[in-house]
């Protein structure tokens, strides 16, 4: 077993059947399987996140 997939963690996820349809036709079309699609989906967000963090000043922040 390669070194980074000793790093995963499985976990049950419960998801609406249509939205899992959408996720896996999807993956098919990309060439990854559905955990990797979802996989793949959810680092793109924490990325995206991440960076608007960094693009928020603090006066934005005093808003909440």
């Amino acid at each position: 077993m390669a070194e980074k997939e000793k790093d995963k963690k499985a976990f049950v996820l419960r998801i609406n059947p249509a939205l899992l349809r959408e996720v896996e036709t999807w993956a098919a079309e990309e060439f990854r399987s559905t955990n990797g699609q979802i996989e793949f989906l959810l680092t793109q967000a924490i990325k995206s996140r991440k960076r608007g963090k960094k693009s928020e000043s603090p006066e934005s922040e005093d808003r909440c």
